[in-house]
């Protein structure tokens, strides 16, 4: 045999192969230094993937709703929430009689409404935002109308439905 088939890989001495480096300190510290960056990418990653992302609904879309109380019921210049779905609804009686209901969740950031009989406005109580009987936002900083719902009667039921 030659010398050269029989030298280590690593230029050792004849007749003996060279052992692969076993690692050392500087290998298990860059090693470290691996794992902890990438569990840091991680942690930041999972939650703005999270929050970009939004949830699936675990109930579908409500089409329509049966309430439990009656048209006689509801007074003039009155307003009543009902659960429509995951979410609430907002049933308003005007001063000339007509019913009207609209999603009771303000757009501004998801707070309840509420109907105020003394200024006969849909009102935010988080940050002072009114909404009209069509449910056009008129003041404080809710950017878009309510959703309006569709109000039906079938005898003295209320049933309240997507408009779309």
């Amino acid at each position: 045999m030659s010398d050269e088939t029989t030298r280590g890989l690593e230029g050792g001495p004849p007749g003996k192969a060279a052992s692969p480096p076993r690692p050392g300190r500087r290998r298990f510290l860059d090693m470290l230094l691996g794992g902890w960056t990438a569990a840091f990418a991680a942690s930041v990653v999972y939650p703005v993937a999270r929050y970009l992302v939004p949830p699936r609904s675990a109930e579908p879309a409500t089409a329509s709703v049966t309430l439990p109380l009656k048209s006689s019921e509801v007074k003039p210049n009155s307003g009543t929430i009902f659960k429509f779905g995951q979410k609430p609804g907002l049933l308003v009686r005007t001063e000339q009689g007509e019913l009207k209901a609209f999603s009771a969740i303000c757009t501004h950031l998801d707070c309840t409404v509420q109907y105020r009989s003394d200024v006969q406005q849909i009102w935010c109580a988080c940050h002072n935002g009114f909404y009209d009987l069509r449910g056009l936002n008129v003041s404080g900083p809710p950017p878009r109308p309510l959703e309006e719902l569709k109000v039906n009667l079938r005898g003295d039921e209320i049933v309240i439905s997507r408009t779309s």
